[in-house]
């Protein structure tokens, strides 16, 4: 990276240009980079009342950041994978879906996207209502019933309380009626003729596309943790609570 002070000194657009993930760190500090693609990062953070160091940190503590693999979440326990999830619901909604929403609702319509612009004008909130509600039914009964299953582990439940518990949406049917947004983003992917674009396309269409792709990527991820590693291990964990209820049971 340049120097911190030349950096400063540099254009907003000229910096999004170099690394499309700064569109995203400004929009974190409330800054929507397509407002000020000629002033330099210096002028617009004091316009913002922002520390650019601050930002070039913060831009630097993205770069560092990595997920753990497949085969690191599963040597966890189930209660750190739910706790993963929900720490990626939780960024996808305050973060991932506002700086889309941002920049499909702000961007101008730039010559030759005005019909794409609209159709995702309208297309956009339409998935993120639907996403949302995914979340939120995904963690009042899959992560709930993962909780109770624990409970029942722990002895927390008379052996008639869990049973009826276990007899109660078991795990196997949540999994077979799991949803994956990918139906959605395929809408999105005809529309943007699968990211592609000329190498002269503007800038503003340039961050929208790689931010929608990869979005795409990390539900893609997402849906692969869930359902290669969730949905086995909360399985298993039934299975367990179920053979201990019936195991009390025989032997009362």
């Amino acid at each position: 990276m340049q120097s911190k002070k030349a950096f400063e000194k540099t254009s907003v657009g000229d910096l999004v240009s170099e690394n499309y993930v700064f569109a995203a760190v400004l929009h974190y500090f409330g800054i929507s980079f397509y407002q000020y693609p000629s002033d330099s990062l210096e002028k617009v953070c004091h316009k913002h009342k922002v520390n650019p160091r601050q930002l070039i940190a913060q831009l630097e503590s993205w770069a560092q950041q990595k997920d753990p693999s497949l085969e690191e979440l599963y040597l966890n326990p189930i209660e750190l994978l739910v706790a993963y999830l929900k720490k990626k619901h939780y960024y996808f909604v305050r973060q991932e879906l506002p700086f889309l929403s941002n920049l499909i609702s702000g961007i101008s319509t730039e010559p030759g996207y005005e019909l794409l612009l609209g159709d995702l004008r309208i297309l956009f909130p339409l998935f993120v209502e639907d996403f949302i509600h995914h979340i939120h039914e995904e963690e009042s009964r899959l992560f709930n019933r993962i909780d109770l299953l624990q409970s029942i582990e722990a002895g927390e439940f008379s052996t008639r309380d869990a049973l009826t518990i276990l007899e109660q949406d078991p795990i196997h049917y949540l999994a077979e009626h799991h949803e994956i947004h990918d139906d959605e983003m395929e809408g999105i992917r005809k529309l943007t003729n699968n990211y592609q674009l000329t190498a002269d396309a503007p800038l503003t269409m340039k961050v929208l596309y790689h931010e929608l792709q990869t979005f795409e990527k990390e539900l893609s991820i997402h849906a692969k943790i869930e359902d290669e590693l969730l949905f086995p291990k909360a399985v298993e964990l039934e299975k367990e609570a179920l053979r201990k209820i019936r195991k009390q049971i025989q032997t009362n």
